[in-house]
C-alpha cells in the first residue's frame, strides 16, 4: 500500500543545550522512498535533529512523526520501523560479521527461518561474503561500515537514517558506501542523509535541505540549488597585479547586480572605439561584453557576495565572472578585454557546484556561536 504524505514531517522542532540554541523551528519534510540529504557546517545542529527523530533526544517543542507515528506520543511505534547508523560503527568487533547479524536478528525476535534468510540476503547485498566470518576487529574501515549499514537493516526498517555514514573514510571505501546507499535508493528505501561530502549528496540525494542556525535556510534539489547560483562562470587569472585591478574595475562596471560597490570603471583603450559597456538595468551591457546577466535576487535566492556577480581573488589574481559558457560569449568577454588591454593569461569554465551553494548560504557560520 502506498504511503500518505511525507515519510518524516517536522515542524517547529526547537532543541537548546543550556543557553545554547541548537534547532530553532526546524521545518522538514522527507518524502517516502527517496533520499534526503541534510547539509550545515559543523554545530549546525544535524545530528541533534537525527537523535531526536530517531527518539534518542527530547524536543524542547515542536512535533514530528516518522512514517505515521508521532514522536512525542508513540516513541515505541517509532522505533519499530527505523534504523540509524551513527558516524562511528556501533558493531561488536569480538564477533564475526555474521554473527554481528545474528545477535541483531535475535534482538529483533525474528523467526529463526526468516533470521537465515534475511542475513544471507544482507551478506550478499552489501559484498560481506569474503569476510563476513572474519572476527570484526580485523575489518578495514570499509568493511565495517558496510557491515554496520546491513545490521541496521536487518529488521527492514521504513525509514532508514544514516549520520555522516561515510566519515573518515578513504575514496575507495567511500565509493563502497555510496554504491550501498544507491541500492537503497533503488529498493525504495526512505533515507535521511546527515553529510560533510557534498559530492556524496549530489550523487544520492534526490532532495536536499540546507541547515544553518538552527533553520533550514535552503531546499531544493541538488540542480535547483545549484541554479541559484546563476550561469557557469568564466575564472580569469591575470598575469600581475596592475592587470588584475583594472580588469575587476572593469569587470564590476560591466555586472548591473553585483552586491558590493564597484570601482570606477577604466577608461577604453585607444584601440577601442567603444566607450565601456556601462551597466543598465536589463543587463544588455553585460550581455554585449559576453556576460551572463546576474539575476535579481528573490525570496529564498542565494545572496551572498559574489553569487552570481563578479568574484575576486588577489592572492591568485583570479576574477570569476557569470557567462552562459558559449564559445560566442567566451570570445565576447576575451576580446572586450583585449581590447581594453587586458591581457588574460588563464582562462577556466566551471559550473557551480554544492560546495558553492554550501558556502554562500553559510557564509557567517563560522562567526556564529558553535552549537551541538
Amino acid at each position: 500500500m502506498e504511503a500518505v504524505g511525507p515519510a518524516i514531517r517536522v515542524r517547529g522542532l526547537r532543541k537548546a543545550f543550556g543557553d545554547v540554541t541548537v534547532l530553532d523551528g526546524v521545518d522538514l519534510d522527507v518524502a517516502a522512498g527517496h533520499v534526503h540529504a541534510l547539509l550545515g557546517p559543523n554545530g549546525a545542529g544535524k545530528t541533534t535533529l537525527v537523535r531526536i527523530l530517531a527518539t534518542l533526544l527530547r524536543a524542547d517543542a515542536g512535533e514530528a512523526t516518522v512514517a505515521g507515528h508521532d514522536l512525542a506520543r508513540a516513541p515505541g511505534r517509532v522505533r519499530e520501523v527505523i534504523s540509524l547508523t551513527g558516524q562511528h560503527a556501533a558493531v561488536d568487533e569480538l564477533l564475526t560479521g555474521e554473527e554481528n547479524l545474528w545477535l541483531a536478528a535475535r534482538l529483533f525476535r525474528l523467526p529463526r527461518a526468516v533470521a537465515r534468510r534475511r542475513v544471507a540476503q544482507l551478506v550478499e547485498s552489501f559484498d560481506l561474503a569474503g569476510f563476513s566470518r572474519r572476527l570484526v576487529k580485523t575489518y578495514s574501515g570499509g568493511q565495517r561500515r558496510r557491515l554496520d549499514l546491513a545490521v541496521g537493516l536487518v529488521s527492514d526498517p521504513e525509514v532508514i537514517f544514516l549520520d555522516e555514514p561515510t566519515t573518515g573514510l578513504d575514496p575507495r571505501s567511500r565509493q563502497g558506501v555510496w554504491d550501498v546507499i544507491a541500492r537503497l535508493a533503488d529498493g525504495g528505501a526512505t533515507v535521511l542523509l546527515t553529510t560533510q561530502y557534498l559530492e556524496e549528496a549530489d550523487q544520492l540525494a534526490d532532495l536536499v535541505s540546507v541547515l544553518d542556525g538552527g533553520r533550514i535556510v535552503a531546499e531544493g534539489t541538488p540542480a535547483a540549488l545549484k541554479a541559484r547560483l546563476g550561469a557557469e562562470r568564466a575564472e580569469l587569472t591575470f598575469p600581475d597585479d596592475a592587470t588584475y585591478a583594472r580588469a575587476v574595475a572593469t569587470l564590476r562596471a560591466a555586472v548591473p547586480t553585483q552586491p558590493t560597490p564597484a570601482p570606477p570603471a577604466i577608461p577604453p583603450s585607444p584601440a577601442t572605439a567603444a566607450s565601456p559597456p556601462a551597466p543598465d538595468a536589463d543587463g544588455t551591457a553585460a550581455t554585449e561584453a559576453g556576460l551572463a546577466p546576474a539575476a535579481s535576487p528573490g525570496a529564498g535566492d542565494v545572496t551572498a557576495a559574489g553569487a552570481g556577480g563578479v568574484d575576486a581573488d588577489p592572492v591568485a589574481r583570479r576574477v570569476g565572472v557569470p557567462t552562459d559558457g558559449t564559445a560566442a560569449a567566451l570570445r565576447r568577454l576575451l576580446d572586450d578585454l583585449d581590447g581594453r588591454g587586458i591581457e588574460v593569461a588563464r582562462v577556466e569554465l566551471r559550473v557551480p557546484t554544492l560546495d558553492d551553494v554550501f558556502l554562500a548560504l553559510t557564509a557567517g557560520s563560522a562567526s556564529r556561536k558553535e552549537s551541538r
